[in-house]
């Protein structure tokens, strides 16, 4: 009589293995863990990297990436929702001198970030839904939505509990200044950042 062969059941990957597999079967995707869930995104598009870098621009002239703070795009930041959460925001102002504030996974500690900002392309939902919430509850005081859907722009501030407890909706034809606290002031127009041309 011979005895069966036992099979050892398969670990199952953790969300970050899952989510660095697809990353590396994906390239140019962007792949974050919000609310303890994979999320990918599609490459930006011409008009969606248009308007990041006009915002990149504008924070550049307005002396914000020198001094206090730095500018930079797709900083992965650690959210506290799940052991792997993190995001990776399309454009953020941060503490200056923070390198050495990197967490686990390459992700940087939420207290050194003092703006995130987002253009929507096919993760409307995930900007519009999941990451305010990551957002407020990771403590960034600004989160910044560039609605190209709706044509508008959202400024997002006072994180208590979760949420953002102010929510400025602004349309085409007006201009909004964000808050002193990201190191300076900067008014922008909401037709420059929506339509943003070379």
């Amino acid at each position: 009589m011979s005895a069966a062969a036992v099979e050892e059941p398969m670990e199952q990957p953790t969300l970050l293995e899952a989510a660095e597999l697809i990353s590396n079967q994906l390239p140019g995707y962007r792949v974050e863990i919000i609310g303890s869930e994979i999320t990918v995104t599609p490459p930006p598009n011409i008009k969606h990297g248009r308007s990041v870098k006009k915002f990149d621009r504008l924070f550049e002239s307005a002396g914000l990436d020198e001094g206090e703070t730095e500018v930079f795009q797709n900083l992965g930041i650690r959210l506290p929702d799940g052991p792997f959460d993190f995001a990776v925001p399309d454009l953020v102002i941060i503490d200056a001198d923070s390198d050495d504030r990197v967490l686990e996974h390459g992700c940087y500690d939420p207290a050194i970030f003092r703006l995130v900002l987002e253009v929507t392309s096919s993760n409307l939902s995930d900007d519009l839904r999941k990451k305010p919430a990551a957002y407020a509850t990771a403590g960034v005081p600004v989160y910044v939505i560039v609605d190209r859907t709706n044509q508008r722009v959202m400024v997002l501030t006072d994180p208590q509990e979760g949420e953002y407890r102010v929510h400025a909706v602004h349309h085409p034809g007006q201009s909004f200044t964000l808050p002193e606290s990201i190191g300076a002031s900067v008014t922008l127009s909401v037709d420059d950042v929506l339509t943003a041309k070379k």
